[in-house]
């Protein structure tokens, strides 16, 4: 599968650490798309965050049940996924964590108007939002100088997310379409 593209340290202006033994976390998000256009974006009110649906999987998960369940969970929909368009890879040293993430397009096929989100998540004030893709790459873009740390995770992680799902759209704008 294709490396869509690879985030490190230095990506910040930060000077990568050496990582050894480091902790390895893999994840399954990606493009959530309603028949009106408009894609799934998690707005985190209290962190100034916007990112696309998806988190981390389960011990021997299935990327694509992975990315069913968080959908599930996060938007609320159960859906059909179209492609995988490949994976990113993420080196944060001062966590000395790699993380790899699969990412898809999916259409809705059932909106069940109902969320599951976690208490980090209801704590950090999430909330979906439905938009055109290109204002998902804008509010995504444009939160990146906004950022506040969370009880959970501080900017160093948050600007990691943000700017890979930055990247993320980017990449569907330019090369995916959903018929």
């Amino acid at each position: 599968m294709d490396i869509l593209f690879k985030i490190t340290d230095k990506d910040f202006g930060i000077e990568p650490q050496e990582m050894k033994d480091y902790r390895l976390r893999v994840a399954a998000r990606g493009i959530v798309v309603r028949d009106d256009g408009k894609i799934a974006i998690q707005n985190k009110s209290n962190k100034n965050e916007y990112k696309l649906v998806g988190g981390g999987m389960e011990e021997n998960e299935d990327p694509t049940i992975a990315f069913k369940r968080e959908v599930l969970e996060e938007a609320g929909c159960e859906i059909e996924i179209i492609e995988k368009l490949g994976t990113t890879e993420e080196y944060k040293s001062l966590q000395n964590l790699k993380q790899i993430s699969n990412i898809f397009i999916a259409k809705v096929i059932n909106d069940k108007h109902k969320l599951n989100l976690t208490e980090k998540e209801k704590s950090e004030g999430a909330k979906l939002l439905w938009v055109e893709p290109k204002e998902a790459l804008k509010l995504v873009t444009d939160c990146y100088d906004k950022l506040l740390p969370s009880d959970y995770d501080d900017v160093y992680d948050t600007r990691f997310v943000v700017l890979r799902d930055r990247k993320i759209l980017e990449y569907y704008l330019e090369h995916k379409r959903i018929n």
